[in-house]
């Protein structure tokens, strides 16, 4: 086991002195290696408190470049980063923090295909995304390896957090994902923060207490969240822990599968690469919609965003969030050209799919580019987000 150095010691005094704590926890820590997957607004909090800590080896899987909009919460990055790849500007801002430390990047995503080599290296992996296929992954993986996981999620004001697939005195494994989510939810009824929102303080408090309950794994201190659901409130701090059940999910993981397939991603992505390889999904450009706006044209403009995003910047369209579009069918006309807006199209693209697809729809065009590119070639005052 590697000792501390003279530097590590004055370092780290302050975990040094504390009693329940010490140079043998120290120890753990530096010799403890800890895969953070995702490093936005969950994985930002949790690198900077397990890279101030010692952990010795920090891994960071990261796709992502840096935007504009991380800014309000993921608060490793500066303006100066937008545009920059996640993964290797986060280990370089945590080199800065502690250079005793090691810090792999992997500016890539996390597949079944190579989740099982990058997983067995680590002791405790850290869950910072924000979908369901890499949550279920990460699971899966996890518990064909044997390791621990610390899961969490956020949406609005509210998150929760767990400990996932420890090993416990007894030998047996605790509840992984699986047994708090046997099936993943619908794909069009599950908005995630880019269309709902969430406070900027929120990631920073869960991805806080996720570094917390790996420090715990390392160490063996304090009370795990095993077994538990830690669900918070930022809006009123209010905050409970409830059971989980145990479902016995771990028995009937065998191998990796296909997770965007198991999520129902797979189909909808599918069908959007042969719509739009044979031109049958029809869309139309920014230029092409404001046309028809000016020349005063018959026909319905639908916004399927969500309503604090109307209120941010509209087209003067008729708001349909996405998850009343299936209860709102009579809303939607089938005599004149419909165009059919969100964001940056992928949103209201999916929506005009299922509508084609399931209600016979052949008058709906996609916005190509949504308000984004409204805002870019159209009109450069309006307010993004």
């Amino acid at each position: 086991m590697s000792k501390l150095t003279n530097e590590e010691y004055k370092r780290y005094s302050r975990h040094l002195v504390l009693q329940e704590f010490g140079l043998e926890n120290q120890l753990k820590l530096k010799n403890a290696s800890v895969l953070v997957v995702g490093a936005g607004g969950l994985g930002a909090p949790a690198l900077l408190y397990l890279a101030a800590a010692g952990v010795g080896t920090i891994g960071i899987i990261d796709a992502d470049t840096i935007d504009l909009s991380n800014l309000q919460r993921q608060v490793l990055y500066t303006e100066g980063d937008v545009g920059k790849p996640k993964a290797h500007t986060a280990a370089e801002r945590l080199r800065a923090l502690n250079s005793s430390i090691q810090l792999i990047a992997y500016a890539t995503t996390l597949t079944s295909a190579n989740a099982l080599d990058i997983v067995k290296d680590y002791d405790v992996v850290l869950d910072g995304t924000d979908n369901f296929p890499t949550r279920y992954l990460i699971n899966d993986a996890c518990v064909l390896l044997n390791k621990p996981f610390v899961y969490a999620s956020i949406l609005r004001f509210e998150g929760q957090i767990a400990v996932f697939n420890y090993k416990k005195r007894d030998g047996n494994f605790s509840t992984n994902y699986r047994d708090l989510f046997p099936t993943p939810p619908d794909p069009a009824s599950t908005p995630n923060c880019e269309q709902a929102g969430v406070l900027g303080v929120l990631p920073g408090m869960i991805g806080s207490m996720q570094a917390n309950e790996v420090i715990k794994i390392i160490t063996g201190i304090g009370e795990l969240l095993v077994d538990r659901l830690l669900l918070l409130d930022s809006s009123t701090l209010e905050q409970h822990i409830v059971t989980l059940p145990n479902r016995q999910a771990r028995a009937t993981i065998k191998h990796l599968v296909d997770y965007d397939e198991f999520c129902g991603l797979n189909g909808r992505k599918n069908k959007s690469l042969k719509l739009n390889h044979e031109n049958t999904m029809k869309e139309v450009t920014v230029q092409e919609l404001k046309e028809l706006i000016d020349s005063q044209a018959d026909f319905q403009l639908i916004d399927v965003r969500e309503p604090h995003e109307f209120d941010i910047c509209n087209l003067d369209g008729e708001l349909i969030p996405q998850a009343e579009i299936p209860h709102s069918i009579d809303r939607i006309s089938k005599d004149k050209k419909v165009v059919v807006h969100c964001r940056s199209g992928a949103r209201s693209g999916n929506m005009v799919q299922w509508l084609e697809k399931n209600h016979g729809f052949t008058n709906l065009y996609n916005l190509k580019g949504g308000i984004l590119a409204w805002a870019r070639e159209i009109d450069p005052s309006m307010p993004t987000y």
